[in-house]
């Protein structure tokens, strides 16, 4: 099992119309492509939230090849409709992490 992790930190000015894009659009299209079998999404907490708050969202990969796939044929597009709507009120990180039985 593979997670892939997105941490962003977002501006407080569009936190609650962020959360629900994220709920209602960007999420279900990420869970569409059928690369992931679960997800969960966070609220990063015992950061600084001066600038705003911080989350993570964890799509769970049953194989590598999966997440490759949804990288080569998906992210771009994904990213790119995130930017089209929020612009640089955002800044994020993505990681891939491999769990450990």
């Amino acid at each position: 099992m593979y997670i892939y992790n997105v941490t962003i930190q977002l501006a407080w000015s569009i936190h609650e119309h962020w959360v629900e894009w994220m709920k209602t659009k960007h999420i279900p299209e990420v869970m569409q492509t059928g690369c992931f079998s679960d997800f969960r999404f966070v609220r990063v907490l015992e950061v600084d939230e001066t600038e705003g708050p911080t989350y993570a969202t964890q799509y769970m990969a049953a194989t590598r090849e999966d997440y490759d796939r949804y990288i080569s044929e998906f992210a771009a597009a994904l990213r790119q409709d995130a930017f089209n709507q929020w612009g640089d009120q955002f800044a994020g990180f993505r990681s891939l992490m491999q769990v450990v039985n």
